[in-house]
């Protein structure tokens, strides 16, 4: 009997990996598509709720971004609301209040110019003095029911999509694409172990058996670069792996306040947010800590992370460039220090007071399993740490091998369109562009 060969196979039941199966299903003329996760459940790592801030990241409220960036995202993240629209269960989809909060009278000026140089493509965004802060989140304006020392102001609003349960929207994607496919095979607890190349297809190895297919698309996080190692891609490429934990504090905010941007830290500021499964609590975080694994409380990886890796001097270089900066240094030190119990919580309060005035050490507890990893990408090439999405698409192969750091999950359907076209022009299957565009882009195709 003649075995099997799949259209397409995706390793990888997280957010990208199911965002893919939902643009294929619909869009495009693929017969069939299998779906590998090495777990029993369908988003299990870092796009379980768990695991990430539950953000929808706009790019008007992320002080890192570049306006021309910030407008992009923002195009990709609409995408998510246009598919909750028409979706027929939306439990993953939420508006909460948002605001960047500045706190002192230099943050306030660089906000103040950042807000007037956004509000054209950002018309939704308000400006904010104490005032009207203190209407929408009074843990962060008052203390004792008095006005904060500090000078602050905001730019905020509160009638806008601001929080997702991705894996909540992981299993949407895949209940709807099985409306427009009846040939989806979800396999759950299917490992992919190795990828083998022949002629006219690919092999997959699975302790469940093998799977053959068309094309490959890899979307494990840090394990795709080691899946693309095994097929000698990739290879100049390194892995760092960025934990980021987090604090619970009984319900203080009603929405989203992120703070502003150290220009010099390339991770994320500290935030508070609303918890979308923990409902009388509000999450402080993350703190970033670099962990050899590729997985965070999963047990192992650890081999893994040091194939993935590759120390040499051009990676230790990386490091040195990194903790040479005595702001980047102090502040990787001091989130080691966040991580020891007994102290964790006396450190962590003083930065937190900066978006709570009035919390107290005894408000915190340190929420334990709480906080995913990012592969972030090194550059063995040119000795940079690349922090955003990163894909490996092999000339005249038919394969994609992604690894999706923030906002890779906001902008899965987005990353979805991109791949959907390199698959069915490799396979020459028609997609349905012009539907897609009318859909999800209000009829205006990415540039």
């Amino acid at each position: 009997m003649k075995k099997r060969v799949f259209d397409v196979v995706i390793v990888g039941g997280g957010i990208s990996g199911c965002a893919l199966t939902y643009i294929l299903a619909k869009y495009s003329g693929v017969k069939s598509i299998a779906v590998l996760e090495k777990y029993g459940s369908l988003a299990p790592l870092n796009s379980n709720a768990r695991s990430n801030s539950q953000t929808l990241h706009c790019g008007d409220i992320e002080t890192n971004y570049s306006l021309a960036k910030a407008v992009q995202v923002k195009r990709r993240a609409n995408m998510i609301v246009r598919y909750a629209e028409t979706s027929e269960k939306n439990d993953f989809l939420y508006k909460f209040p948002k605001m960047i909060l500045a706190v002192g009278e230099a943050e306030c000026a660089k906000l103040e110019a950042r807000h007037a140089e956004f509000a054209a493509d950002f018309p939704y965004m308000q400006w904010w003095d104490a005032e009207k802060i203190a209407e929408v989140e009074p843990a962060v304006a008052l203390v004792d029911g008095k006005p904060r020392a500090e000078k602050i102001a905001a730019s905020g609003c509160t009638d806008e999509y601001s929080a997702v349960n991705y894996g909540n929207l992981s299993r949407s994607f895949i209940n709807a694409a099985r409306k427009f496919s009846a040939d989806i095979a979800v396999n759950l607890s299917t490992e992919a172990k190795k990828i083998q190349k022949f002629d006219d297809h690919y092999e997959i190895t699975t302790l469940q058996g093998t799977f053959m297919s068309r094309f490959v698309v890899v979307s494990a996080g840090a394990h795709s670069l080691l899946l693309a190692n095994q097929l000698g891609h990739g290879l100049k490429m390194s892995i760092l792996p960025m934990a980021g934990s987090f604090y619970y504090v009984p319900k203080m905010l009603n929405g989203k306040v992120y703070t502003i941007q150290n220009d010099k830290l390339p991770f994320a500021a500290l935030h508070g947010d609303p918890d979308l499964i923990e409902p009388n609590k509000t999450r402080l975080g993350p703190t970033a800590l670099v962990l050899p694994k590729l997985e965070r409380y999963t047990g192992g990886t650890y081999w893994d992370f040091w194939k993935s890796l590759k120390l040499d001097f051009k990676v230790l270089k990386v490091f040195w460039d990194l903790m040479k900066d005595s702001d980047i240094r102090n502040y990787i030190l001091r989130n080691i220090a966040f991580e020891i119990p007994g102290i964790r919580q006396k450190l962590f309060v003083k930065d937190a007071q900066k978006i709570i005035p009035g919390l107290k050490q005894s408000d915190l507890t340190f929420a334990q399993g709480v906080g995913g990893l990012r592969p972030q990408v090194i550059d063995k090439v040119t000795g940079e740490l690349k922090l955003g999405e990163a894909s490996i698409v092999p000339e005249n192969e038919n394969l994609i091998f992604n690894m999706t750091p923030s906002p890779g999950a906001t902008t899965c359907l987005s990353n979805a369109y991109r791949d959907a076209q390199i698959v069915c022009k490799a396979l020459d299957i028609p997609l349905d562009k012009q539907q897609l565009i009318d859909d999800l882009l209000d009829g205006q195709d990415l540039s």
